[in-house]
């Protein structure tokens, strides 16, 4: 007797504007092949007048869970039924759970940068600058804190925003976190051991974009991180590597960030090294 099959595949994805530069499938469903998982990742253009509607859309049609990019971060917190402590903590969701009919957020943006910086070296007595303060920024700077970094600072264009951060990061960890003014060429101290670019800037179209840092600052032993995946070897990766820095390009913490993710969603493990090397084929890189 022939064996009874399904045709049904599970959803996950992920909600952006704009979000076709997102390269999160590339790796997600080739380790959902190699889990044996018969599951799709779905890329969706999400504007934010839409965004009601589309968390509704997930919930009816029985998604196993969803990740927000720019801009849906913070926003979509009002449309799910809980937070995990740290996305509550960070207050911003990157990644949504669909478990006992509720949406839970949570956010793996931060777990995933601190695993990348700690391949590379210790997180306690970091001293680190932050690039920006959105949601990727708001999610690394307090994971940084809780993990044992002891000396922040935010930069960031809108100084009430950076502001914010920077009082929110302190209140909530207890870690000295100071704003700085983005309004020239940011020096990097002597004293710093971590510069992250946590902005959208250099990101697919505008891949030569420069940011706005004296890379004549920069020297080796600093580790210059770059959270843009899409393309992997930024102009400020480039830059960095040429000043003999430590270089974390974007896709370890998309990697990282995506084996939390898949195993919230699936209960199982993925394997990194798969989702590294499909990224990798993407962009030749």
């Amino acid at each position: 007797m022939a064996t009874p099959r399904t045709f049904k595949q599970e959803l996950v994805g992920v909600f952006g504007y704009p979000v076709a530069e997102n390269p999160t499938q590339a790796m997600v469903e080739p380790a959902f092949a190699d889990l044996g998982l018969d599951w799709r990742y779905l890329t969706v253009e999400v504007h934010p007048d839409n965004l009601a509607d589309a968390v509704r859309g997930a919930r009816a049609m029985g998604w196993r869970g969803f990740n927000c990019t720019i801009p849906h971060k913070i926003k979509v917190i009002e449309h799910l039924d809980e937070l995990s402590p740290a996305a509550r903590a960070i207050g911003a969701v990157n990644c949504v759970t669909h478990r006992d009919g509720k949406l839970i957020g949570d956010n793996t943006d931060g777990k995933g940068f601190v695993a990348s910086v700690a391949d590379v070296r210790p997180i306690s007595g970091l001293s680190a600058i932050i690039l920006g303060a959105g949601g990727a920024a708001r999610a690394i700077a307090v994971e940084l804190a809780l993990a044992g970094a002891v000396d922040l600072t935010i930069t960031n264009r809108t100084a009430s925003t950076g502001e914010a951060l920077a009082r929110h990061v302190s209140e909530t960890t207890g870690v000295k976190t100071r704003f700085t003014a983005w309004d020239r060429d940011v020096v990097v101290p002597e004293t710093t051991d971590l510069l992250v670019n946590a902005t959208s800037i250099g990101l697919f179209p505008d891949v030569d974009a420069r940011i706005a840092v004296d890379t004549a600052s920069f020297r080796p032993g600093l580790i210059v991180c770059d959270v843009i995946p899409n393309p992997p070897r930024t102009r400020l990766v480039r830059d960095a590597e040429a000043r003999g820095c430590v270089v974390l390009d974007g896709l370890g913490m998309l990697v990282n960030q995506g084996v939390i993710g898949i195993r919230l969603w699936s209960g199982l493990e993925p394997r990194p090294v798969v989702m590294r090397r499909a990224l990798e084929q993407v962009f030749e890189a």
